[in-house]
Formats: structure tokens, sequence, C-alpha cells
């Protein structure tokens, strides 16, 4: 039995050599030569590797412990990393383009659960009234405990037309909510538009992808097309972020050029960057600069940006340059705090490691890491109770901001339970509607008129219970 440990072992020792051989990461490499291996580390390491290759009660692939080391070095850190096999990682490529198949939800991990983040706009998730928040707790009629993020997001990815049934808890709910939803192949608009009154437009981003920028241009085009602007409201309420160089973009389209819109930093010199808005920050490779024919007005046009706790990352990082430049004012509730840099590195030619390298900083040098950003002008949501609304800081193993020591509590931890019955899942409100109170309250702003931070059947309420 020995002997056979201890061949597993070398076994073990050669397939990890090889995988960082492979790998090929010349910063690994050079921070290697400066400091020495863990050995007990590693030793313990391949001893239980060898254990279960001799003893588990099932015969086990060797590919398989490795991607599950693998997995487990990466989720163990905070929320955000994470091992990409090839179907992950062709995924995330994919999606970046505006195109996928699935339910349409931007989900991470919280206690064994699946929590979700923020529903994609006209997804079959959003029409159905999946809420940021919700914790998944059964797909179809398998238990997520225990499942890691890639496993159950493949569950949820499927052939369009095809159906599956969300068992999920939400604090405030007496009972699970059950939606059974149908795949779809989602096409997500990143950007729509529309004239909320004369003079006044709305423009809503709802993730910030390649052709984002691009989309914002033509909007914005026509609605200064359809006569003066005297107003605009930048919502990003919802919007879960995306790609980096899409968030420098679209703060771009706002701002004087060479204005400081983002700087990162991290542990490396590669990750400590300054981002401007500049056609040098915001475009990839030789094409033209996307916003070349943007409409002059836009840089001048009285600005409100929305957010909410559903706002993250990279529309945080457009909330902040645009509140620190003084540009526009940022009204809704606090954001969701994800202010952290997850770098794509490839392994070989189908699979990737999703790592966090650096924190985002807003151009006066806050850090919006489990903060996120304060709204100018605090409106709240009708229906939502703020402290049930799950933020980057109510993840486990979240990275800390780096400024805030207070910001390392989680606002209210929540285990999830199994009552009897099961309920039916409210409706959300249409962003952009006439009952969308937020934005009612920004386009009061923008007229000099005074806004209200509560609905009126709140504040009714509010002065009832004080025998007002």
């Amino acid at each position: 039995m020995a002997s056979k440990m201890k061949q597993a072992s070398l076994i073990f020792v050669g397939l990890v050599a090889g995988v960082l051989i492979s790998l090929n990461f010349q910063a690994i490499a050079d921070r290697s030569a400066r400091s020495p291996l863990p050995v007990e580390e590693l030793r313990a390491f391949t001893e239980v590797f060898g254990a279960i290759k001799a003893n588990y009660v099932e015969t086990v692939e060797d590919k398989k412990l490795i991607t599950e080391a693998i997995n487990g070095m990466l989720s163990g850190l905070d929320p955000h990393s994470a091992y990409l096999d090839a179907e992950a990682f062709r995924e995330l490529q994919v999606g970046t383009q505006g195109q996928f198949g699935g339910l349409g939800i931007e989900v991470g991990m919280e206690d064994g659960f699946v929590k979700v983040i923020s529903p994609i706009e006209d997804t079959p998730a959003f029409r159905a009234g999946v809420k940021p928040g919700d914790l998944i707790i059964k797909l179809d009629e398998t238990p997520v405990k225990g499942m890691n993020l890639n496993d159950a997001v493949k569950k949820m990815r499927g052939k369009p037309n095809t159906q599956i049934t969300l068992t999920v808890t939400r604090k405030g709910e007496a009972q699970p909510l059950v939606f059974t939803l149908t795949r779809a192949v989602i096409r997500v608009q990143s950007v729509k538009s529309k004239l909320i009154e004369p003079g006044y437009a709305w423009v809503r981003v709802s993730q910030f992808q390649e052709s984002t920028a691009d989309s914002l241009v033509r909007h914005l085009d026509n609605l200064f097309k359809q006569g003066l602007v005297k107003g605009l409201v930048l919502d990003l309420r919802n919007d879960p972020g995306g790609l980096l160089f899409g968030a420098v973009a679209i703060s771009s389209a706002f701002l004087p050029n060479k204005t400081l819109v983002v700087s990162t930093d991290g542990r490396n010199e590669d990750a400590k960057k300054k981002y401007f808005a500049s056609a040098d920050d915001y475009m990839r490779g030789g094409r033209d600069d996307v916003l070349k024919n943007l409409h002059p007005g836009a840089k001048t046009v009285p600005m409100v940006v929305l957010v909410n706790g559903g706002s993250a990352s990279a529309s945080e990082i457009v909330a902040g340059a645009l509140q620190d430049h003084k540009r526009a004012t940022v009204i809704g509730t606090q954001s969701f705090g994800k202010g952290s840099v997850q770098t794509i590195m490839p392994l070989g030619n189908s699979t990737a490691i999703k790592l966090t390298t650096a924190r985002y900083y807003t151009p006066s040098g806050k850090s919006i890491q489990a903060k996120g950003i304060t709204p100018d002008i605090i409106v709240e949501e009708p229906g939502a109770n703020p402290l049930i609304r799950v933020r980057e800081a109510d993840l486990q193993r979240h990275l800390s901001n780096g400024q805030d020591k207070d910001l390392e509590k989680p606002s209210t931890p929540r285990t999830p339970t199994q009552p009897a019955a099961q309920g039916e899942a409210p409706k959300p409100i249409e962003l952009g509607s006439k009952d969308d109170f937020q934005l009612t309250q920004a386009l009061s702003h923008l007229k000099g008129l005074p806004v209200l931070t509560k609905p009126p059947a709140t504040v009714a309420e509010a002065k009832k219970e004080k025998g007002g």
C-alpha cells in the first residue's frame, strides 16, 4: 500500500511539474526564483493525492483530481477567481460578444448555493421575476448545495426552447419561489433609449460588451436628432458590468478628452495602470475610434446617473468617474461594490483561469471594492428592502477594500431555509416606464424640482407611524 501511495505521489509531482511548464508564466517563474517553494505543504498535497489514488472507493482519473485541485485553489481565494474549463471559457468569450444560450442570470456562490447578482434585462429570468439576491437552492430536482459554480452554470445553460425549473429562497418571503423557465438564445441589446418627454432623454446600459460603445453612439445620435436635449439620464441599475475597456469608452463619451476614468492597483507592475478618456485606452487593436462620430452634445448635456445594488463592476467605474469629475449627479441606492479586476489567463488553447489581480479606484482615488458608489442623492427603490439586497461585502471571502477596514463585515448574514409551501414571485417594475419612481426623481432633479427620497406611499406610512 505504501509503495502504491509513493508511486502515485511521484506521478502527481510529475503532473504538477508538467502543468507549471505548460503554463509558461514568466511572472510566476520570476517570483519562484525569489522565494522557495513550500516543501512541507507540497509534500502534504502529494500525500493526499496518493491517498486518493490508492484508497478512494472508486478509481479517479488524474485529470479530475488536478482539475478539482485547481478549482479549489481559485475558489478559495475570492468569489470571482475561478477555473474555466473549455466550455466555460468558450461561454465567457461568447458572452462578451452579446449572445449566448441560457436563462440570462449573472450569478455567484454563497454558502454553497448559487446567488443571483443580477438578471440580465429582457431575458427569461428577468421576465419571470428573478431578482438580485435570490438564492438558488435547486435546479430541476438537483440540489445546488455542494455543486461548484461552473457546474451550476452548465446546468442552467442549454438548448433553446428547453425548460428548467429553479427553486429559490428570497429574504422576506415565507415560502420558496419556483420558476419554470424556457431557455433561449439570449441576444443582449446592451443599450436602449427613448425620450421620456420632450427635451429629456433616457439611455439604459444593461451590460458592457464589445459593441456597447458603438451602440451608445448610435442611440445618442438618434436622441439628439429628435430635438433639443435639455437633460439625460444614464441608467446603470442592475447592470452587472462586463468589459473594462467598454466602461472606459462609455465614460469617455461624456468626459473631456484625456480625463482620468479609472486606475487599477495590484502586486505586479502590469496591474498598476491608469485609464484615460482616450482612444488609446478604450480601443483594442488598430480599429477606428468608436466615438469619432459621437454627437458633441453628449459632452455638455446635464446628466443624472442612476445606480442601485445591482450596479456592479464596469457600471460602478462609469458612475464613479462621472461623479468624481462632477459631470453627473448620481442618484439611487448604494451600488454593489465589485471593485476588483479579473484577468483571464489562458492555459493552452481551450481552458483558462480567471484570477483577481487588482482593485479599481475612482479618479479621486477611492476604492470601489466592498463599498461601491455612494449616490449624491439617495432615492429608494419602491418595494425594495435595502437590508436584503446582496452586495459584494456580503459574499464569503470577498476581497478587502484596502482602505476602509469597517467594510469587512457583511450586512445581513443569511441561512437559507426550506419552507413547506411554494409562493408566487412578484413581477419587477419595468425600468424606464411611467411607474419607475427613481427615474421620475432623476427627471425632477434635471428640471430643478424637489426630489423625493422615498416613494409617496412610504412617506405617508412613515408619517402615520409617527402620528403625523
